[in-house]
């Protein structure tokens, strides 16, 4: 296997994960700003289980070595990588938002040119519990972002029954990884700490993303109002979603709606209707935890997920999609609890 970016926070989870898995020989790892060093000398962690030298991005190279690639490369720069290894036979999971989005002026709208519109038809949406099927014939798959995986997880069952009516709204707060290994002053600690603020509402890149998702497992057009805030953690996304439902169903009834679509998702946890999870309780596993309560009074029900963003919402993710095109046991390489505390 081959990582490229491998000293971005994704792409650094995905070694973590990938030197435990016992299928896994990782052969080739990129990084364009540490070329030239053993990884092990940026993530002191990994010494002695991944002392391999980062390499420059070479395609020939790269597709001589492996037969699958993981591309955690930065979005707008993935495309490229992508198109060429694709050309060269090899199967690729890119965890960048570049082959997400189906329709190329939708991407266009939200991030700019596509440089390979040809392979947006062919790349699998990589929601694993949602695409399963498709994800385990697929030669590219487009593994989701965070907030779109703890978003659509924790919807998906009501649009299945048809139970929605409405604007749904979500409301995520994520840790400050899910920005990346940035410099960038608003993610410094002197800003992020004793703070908690919300940011780019309504006009957030996953918003078209979740939309799509939605929208094709309720076979019509869904809108989402959608406001992320940034929370002074490392990991973790809490997303919260209050939804109108068409009639009122009391807990017992939500809960067997939320367990038979769900049944048998070794990583999707429900919670007994009126308990709700937390970040800490996923932190560094590839669950997802779903809690619901539906308030009569209002006639909402709240739906609230919690995922670790670096694994269930990106590497975690990637490799349980790995498993699948592969034909693997879906939980090779994720076996593990939670990091407590």
């Amino acid at each position: 296997m081959a990582v490229l970016g491998a000293t971005g926070y994704a792409g650094v989870e995905l070694l973590r994960i990938l030197i435990r898995h016992p299928r896994v020989r990782i052969t080739t790892i990129t990084s364009q700003q540490y070329a030239g060093k053993r990884v092990s000398d940026i993530y002191p962690s990994l010494t002695g289980q991944c002392d391999l030298i980062l390499e420059a991005i070479r395609i020939d190279q790269i597709a001589s070595r492996s037969d699958l690639t993981f591309a955690a490369l930065p979005h707008e720069t993935s495309m490229e990588a992508v198109a060429a290894l694709m050309e060269r036979g090899m199967r690729v999971i890119d965890l960048s938002a570049d082959f997400r989005l189906h329709d190329p002026k939708t991407y266009l709208r939200w991030y700019g040119v596509h440089k390979a519109p040809h392979l947006l038809r062919d790349a699998v949406y990589g929601l694993t519990e949602i695409r399963r099927k498709e994800i385990g014939k697929a030669r590219l798959v487009a593994n989701p972002g965070c907030y779109p995986t703890g978003a659509v997880l924790g919807l998906a069952p009501l649009f299945v029954e048809k139970m929605v009516q409405g604007t749904v709204l979500i409301d995520a707060k994520s840790g400050v990884t899910g920005a990346g290994r940035s410099s960038a002053v608003d993610l410094s600690f002197s800003e992020v700490n004793e703070n908690f603020k919300a940011y780019n509402v309504g006009v957030h890149r996953h918003i078209p993303e979740i939309e799509q998702e939605l929208s094709r497992i309720a076979k019509r057009p869904v809108l989402v109002l959608f406001a992320p805030h940034l929370v002074p953690m490392n990991r973790g996304i809490l997303s919260t979603m209050y939804v109108e439902l068409k009639k009122i169903l009391d807990g017992e009834r939500l809960a067997k709606v939320y367990k038979d679509f769900y049944r048998g998702d070794p990583f999707i946890r429900i919670l007994p209707a009126g308990s709700f999870p937390q970040t800490k309780e996923v932190r560094g596993s590839n669950d997802c935890a779903i809690g619901f309560r539906y308030d009569p009074r209002v006639k909402r029900l709240v739906v609230i997920t919690a995922i670790d963003n670096l694994v269930k919402g990106a590497a975690g993710q990637a490799v349980q999609n790995m498993n699948l095109m592969y034909g693997w046991p879906e939980t090779e390489g994720l076996r593990g609890t939670a990091l407590i505390p």
